[in-house]
């Protein structure tokens, strides 16, 4: 037990009431999830920024004539500049995530993530102090966000790796639903801190989400237990892992049998080794939700980088929002974001079938993106529901891939329960969308030059695309549903 007690965050030693026996499993389960909600919320919240300093930094607005913009991002070819600087980030952010699972599988992911935490705070003031230092060289900006963009990307694998190991399979979509909400708390933070201090200078935007960041990463390196092996939870810790290994897999059995020629995997494997990047891919149903969230998350990246900017140049009822304003009506879309991961956990644990639930949203967000463009700028009141549904339906398949499909993913028999394997698929797949993150700003940034509807358009064939690999998994889980209500004997463990 005292090796395990060495590897405890300092909480553990200041507050000894904290350690078992005193403190019960659930007790501390809920901590974890606490502490992960903060800490990925915190990296949401630096990332949102750039969002709503774009319409400060970009060409001035048509409607205005005392905003200068901020050179070099004022020009002609300012939205151009401004997605180049989105895709800086995000490409380093997408490549970085690929090795920071692979490293998070290997390393103790409290150090781990609180280093991630550390440089996105410092890399985001950075970024910031350009305003003070009156700096205008693209290569400043965009050095920054490379740089911030590698310590992001140790987030996201670090916090589903540790909630894996604390989490069961039941209800994984409904705690995970609720808990992946931190996106979008993160992303309203962010809005409102930036917007609120935006008058102030657009250097304060980042500075205080900056410093949020380091705060929390406090809280993490204080307070995280990354298992519950090392508070002494052998035994339940063991009962996790194996109920994972035996839920997972009935969803996808079908699709594994065709599967079966990609996968080589008859050897028995340690659980605690790590397992190989190549293997991972091979995995069933792998390939199939990575390219999924490649075009999910390029249409949610696109809202999360753009929507303020559009607000900012889109009159509603023929008036043009003020920056403040239009960086705070984005959260409306957040808010729909919080509403549709929960409701696509849930839905998808009732009916257990993770990729018919997410073909279901994708398909209805397309309607929803129309409705929004041709009847958004009728009113404030119509432009805000459409948001808020838009958000729904966009957040909501992107949402349960990126948490529970992918602990599904990461623990299922092929690997034998094997947990340290969750980072590195999580990774991939969270990695793969972060592709088509960073290609959907920059996108929108060129192709705004020729109108809002392509940029619409654009989103709507990603979302179209994004559902075309879920129809075999859909197919598959649709005929297992049937032949379990046929022999009426339906499984409660099955996905």
């Amino acid at each position: 037990m005292q090796s395990r007690i060495v590897g405890l965050p300092p909480a553990f030693t200041l507050f000894p009431n904290l350690n078992t026996p005193h403190k019960t499993f659930t007790f501390h389960q809920i901590s974890v999830l606490i502490i992960t909600f903060i800490a990925y919320a915190s990296f949401h919240a630096s990332r949102k920024p750039p969002s709503i300093v774009k319409s400060v930094l970009g060409p001035p607005s048509v409607s205005s004539s005392i905003d200068n913009g901020w050179a070099p991002f004022n020009g002609s070819e300012g939205t151009k500049r401004l997605g180049e600087l989105d895709l800086a980030f995000l490409s380093s952010y997408a490549l970085g995530m690929y090795f920071a699972g692979h490293l998070g599988d290997r390393i103790d992911l409290r150090y781990f993530l609180v280093f991630g935490m550390m440089g996105s705070g410092i890399l985001t003031i950075v970024f910031g102090l350009g305003y003070w230092m009156n700096v205008h060289l693209i290569g400043y900006y965009m050095t920054v966000q490379i740089v911030c963009g590698l310590f992001q990307s140790i987030g996201w694998p670090c916090v589903v790796s540790v909630v894996g190991n604390w989490c069961g399979k039941e209800k994984r979509g409904l705690i995970m639903g609720v808990w992946n909400s931190h996106t979008s708390v993160g992303n309203i933070l962010g809005s409102v801190i930036g917007s609120s201090v935006l008058d102030f200078g657009w250097g304060w935007s980042f500075v205080l989400p900056g410093g949020f960041v380091i705060v929390c990463s406090l809280v993490v390196f204080m307070f995280l237990v990354v298992s519950p092996h090392d508070l002494g939870f052998e035994e339940l810790g063991k009962e996790i892992e194996m109920s994972v290994a035996e839920n997972v897999e009935e969803s996808l059995r079908k699709t594994e049998a065709e599967d079966a020629v990609l996968l080589e995997t008859g050897e028995e494997s340690d659980d605690d080794s790590a397992i190989g990047f190549l293997e991972a891919w091979r995995l069933p149903g792998v390939a199939p939700f990575a390219f999924c969230l490649f075009f999910s998350k390029l249409v949610a990246y696109t809202f999360l980088y753009w929507l303020p900017y559009y607000l900012r140049h889109t009159a509603v009822a023929g008036v043009h929002i003020s920056h403040k304003t239009a960086g705070i009506l984005s959260t409306v879309f957040d808010i729909g974001g919080v509403l549709g991961g929960i409701s696509a956990g849930f839905i998808s644990d009732k009916i257990k079938a993770r990729a018919l639930t997410s073909i279901t949203f994708l398909a209805l967000s397309i309607p929803a993106l129309v409705i929004y463009r041709i009847y958004g700028s009728v009113s404030m009141f119509i432009n805000i529901a459409l948001m808020f549904i838009s958000g729904l339906l966009v957040n909501g398949p992107y949402a349960l891939i990126t948490t529970a499909v992918a602990a599904d993913l990461g623990t299922q028999d092929s690997i034998k329960g094997n947990g340290r394997a969750l980072a590195t698929v999580t990774a991939i797949i969270d990695g793969t969308g972060s592709v088509g993150a960073a290609l959907g700003p920059l996108l929108a940034g060129y192709i705004s030059s020729r109108g809002w509807n392509s940029v619409f358009f654009m989103l709507i064939v990603s979302i179209f695309f994004a559902g075309l690999f879920l129809i075999r998994l859909a197919k598959a889980e649709i005929k297992e549903m049937r032949s379990g209500e046929l022999i009426a004997t339906s499984d409660p463990q099955s996905l």
